[in-house]
């Protein structure tokens, strides 16, 4: 039987595997004079609009410093949905499964990827409100303009390139127009997404089928992937005096 809410319980989920391979211990590689998930704790923490905050992680050093910034970290990830190519769904159902076998039981959670350690406590409270307006979305996801078209995009093929996105206007190729005359195309970031819980059973997806845009703003989109996105996020914690309050 599905629980019923008075009123909404939200829980941050944040995911931390230990595998990754771009940049070893990513997610708790120092950024200025934190771990990289520190920043994406924090503003959790500061938002003041979760009833848990839940650090999603495969590893017991990973939990130890989680929860010393104030995350909770109740149980550990199998490594079987803890490898590069596990899906979301994986991890999200067993988490939401298992606090519920503890008795906690949520209306709705977002996930915070602890690679874009940039967004704000407003950008979360903002988000959440824009969700809750809309009584007919399922989902949110936090997108920003495409800088890189589709349109003027590739596939090799037998030794030649084809288009990877085929599109005219003005019958001319998209490859061929200048940015301004493309159709406008969103990506996502890794900033922020938020789910109703009922869309995992009906959907066996972390998304619903309506699912509403939120736009971020400047560098709350930045994600860190590589090495050199490191050096960059380092310099603008720098220039943007971002810090962090134990």
């Amino acid at each position: 039987m599905a629980k019923k809410f008075t009123k909404e319980k939200i829980l941050a989920l944040i995911p931390a595997r230990k595998g990754s391979e771009r940049i070893i211990n990513k997610n708790i590689v120092k950024l200025s004079n934190h771990p990289l998930i520190a920043y994406t704790i924090n503003v959790a923490k500061k938002s003041k609009i979760f009833d848990k905050i839940v650090v999603s992680t495969d590893s017991n050093i990973y939990s130890k410093i989680s929860q010393n910034y104030g995350a909770e970290v109740p149980f550990l990830r199998p490594k079987n949905i803890s490898t590069s190519t596990s899906p979301d769904y994986q991890w999200v159902n067993f988490t939401i499964k298992q606090l519920e076998k503890k008795g906690f039981f949520f209306s709705h959670f977002f996930i915070l990827r602890p690679t874009s350690p940039f967004r704000k406590v407003s950008t979360i409270i903002d988000a959440w409100k824009k969700f809750k307006r809309n009584k007919t979305a399922e989902s949110l996801r936090a997108v920003e303009l495409c800088k890189q078209h589709p349109g003027k995009m590739w596939l090799k093929s037998h030794g030649f390139i084809k288009p990877f996105f085929p599109g005219k206007k003005n019958k001319q190729p998209f490859y061929n127009l200048q940015f301004k005359s493309l159709p406008k195309i969103l990506v996502q970031n890794a900033s922020l997404e938020i789910s109703k819980i009922g869309v995992l059973k009906l959907y066996k997806s972390i998304t619903g089928k309506k699912i509403i845009p939120y736009f971020t703003k400047d560098i709350e989109g930045f994600d860190i992937n590589d090495q050199y996105d490191l050096k960059l996020a380092n310099y603008l914690a720098k220039k943007n005096k971002i810090k962090i309050k134990k």
